[in-house]
């Protein structure tokens, strides 16, 4: 059979992601302080857009959205390269809704800005803390490398978990220099820093405390030490009296070893966190007004933007900068478009929310429903999709406090005929339940799964410990032994 080859016709249909989708879709799952970045940068890097003032609301719909309150998507907007924008302008300098506008400032608050900038300081990280201790041992320039190797290999507590071969390759050195090297470290401040694991962290603190004693050996101090390195798997397990046994102590003799190991520090980086802050700015307000819930979009702080009325009449001269202009144009209004088609979608979609949980609005967790994003999907009249980026890093504020706005979509459990539970609802039973038992007989995974079942509620034992874990509770015999 010979091969031959062939022009062939075929009429398909396919989804193309234009730019001006992607950046829909980039603008609908931002976050709040996400969003006041790039409406900066664009206004930087984009010369015919600039700032207006007004109070025209964000959700009115502008002229080339569409009119009434029928959806539209973001395929509605321009994309003839030969658009006539003149009688574009003419209907979008009085009707076009913008962004609010920031209240306005003056030299002097920027200056008082600046200042306060200027006063700010970074927090000394764990890298320069032991630097600075190490400087003091006079180091080689092999063993500069190695120590430099070495604390940037530390993980978030402070372990140095790479293996030393991994840590002598990396530095081109040799293992016993790594190992050198790695004492050094380990005799630096905070104790128990570069330790390889836990046994290893707590007894370098445990010998530092030893050393601070002079005067004898610490009956407890010695029995904590021989816990910590021969039974730690039972101490985690809270099997005091497994221990006493095995150690051939008291339960007194147990405790007192035990404050001394409660006072440890299992993670020694643990002061030297770099992260920041976070401050949770809601992009939705959810007020009760009466019976009903007013809902606001924050809108407080975004600059109101509109297309500079200068390019109106460059665009009118002709020139060599249609073309440019033209461009810079239809950027400008697909940002304007996709800010309000993103606040649009997000009232509808919190809208929603708000009519499937206002029972949790008004009773709590106890009342909360099962909700999936398909729910709220069909009722706004959009893919899940485009729920799930509108939602996505965003919060709201309620009646009931600030949350995240993907708290409200849990899965169902069983419940009485024709009614399923949500499982935050159950989680909140399952911490009453154990925060409400006998203290002396903990109750059992299997025990609150029956209780559980008694209130009408279909659910499993392993079920009933996947939950208990996620609140961070220990099973029935470690809380009975945590009390001994």
């Amino acid at each position: 059979m010979a091969l031959e080859v062939r022009l062939l016709q075929k009429l398909q249909q396919k989804l193309v992601m234009t730019p001006q989708l992607r950046q829909a879709i980039k603008i609908l799952q931002l976050q709040r302080e996400e969003l006041d970045t790039m409406i900066e940068e664009e206004l930087a890097e984009n010369p015919v857009l600039e700032r207006a003032e007004g109070e025209t609301p964000i959700l009115e719909e502008p002229p080339m959205v569409g009119d009434g309150d029928t959806p539209v998507t973001v395929t509605d907007a321009p994309q003839q390269e030969d658009m006539n924008w003149e009688a574009y302008f003419d209907s979008y300098q009085e009707s076009t809704p913008s962004l609010p506008t920031s209240s306005g400032g003056n030299d002097d608050e920027d200056d008082r800005q600046r200042s306060l900038e200027n006063r700010m300081v970074r927090a000394e990280s764990l890298a320069d803390h032991l630097t600075e201790q190490l400087r003091f041992h006079d180091l080689s320039e092999d063993e500069e490398r190695v120590a430099s190797v070495i604390i940037g290999n530390l993980n978030g507590s402070g372990y140095c978990e790479t293996p030393l071969e991994e840590l002598a390759a990396s530095a081109g050195v040799s293992i016993e220099l790594v190992a050198y090297v790695l004492q050094l470290i380990q005799a630096c401040d905070p104790l128990g820093i570069g330790a390889r694991d836990l046994r290893e962290c707590l007894l370098m603190q445990l010998r530092a405390h030893a050393l601070e004693k002079p005067r004898g050996e610490d009956p407890a101090l010695t029995l904590a030490t021989r816990i910590v390195q021969n039974h730690l798997e039972t101490l985690e397990s809270h099997r005091f009296d497994r221990l006493a046994k095995t150690l051939g102590v008291t339960m007194d003799e147990i405790a007192q070893a035990m404050k001394i190991v409660v006072a440890l520090e299992p993670k020694p980086a643990r002061d030297f966190e770099e992260d920041e802050v976070r401050y949770v700015i809601p992009d939705v307000h959810v007020h009760k007004v009466g019976d009903d819930y007013v809902i606001t979009m924050n809108e407080e702080g975004l600059p109101r933007l509109r297309v500079s009325n200068a390019y109106r009449r460059l665009l009118a001269e002709g020139g060599t900068t249609k073309e440019y202009l033209n461009e810079r144009l239809r950027s400008a209004a697909w940002l304007i478009k996709s800010i309000q088609r993103r606040q649009r979608t997000l009232y509808l979609v919190t809208e929603s929310i708000v009519k499937f949980q206002q029972d949790f609005l008004i009773h709590g967790v106890s009342r909360m429903h099962p909700l999936v994003l398909r729910d709220v999907a069909g009722d706004v009249g959009v893919h899940e999709s485009t729920v799930s980026r509108a939602i996505a890093n965003k919060y709201m504020a309620t009646p009931r406090g600030i949350m995240a706005m993907k708290k409200f979509f849990t899965t169902g459990l069983k419940g009485q005929p024709g009614e399923d539970v949500a499982a935050e609802t159950v989680k909140n039973q399952i911490r009453e339940m154990i925060a409400n038992e006998d203290i002396a007989h903990p109750l059992s995974d299997e025990d609150i799964a029956q209780a559980l079942s008694r209130g009408h509620v279909t659910i499993a034992r392993r079920t009933v410990a996947k939950y208990r874990e996620s609140l961070n509770i220990l099973s029935s015999a470690k809380r009975k032994h945590a009390l001994q």
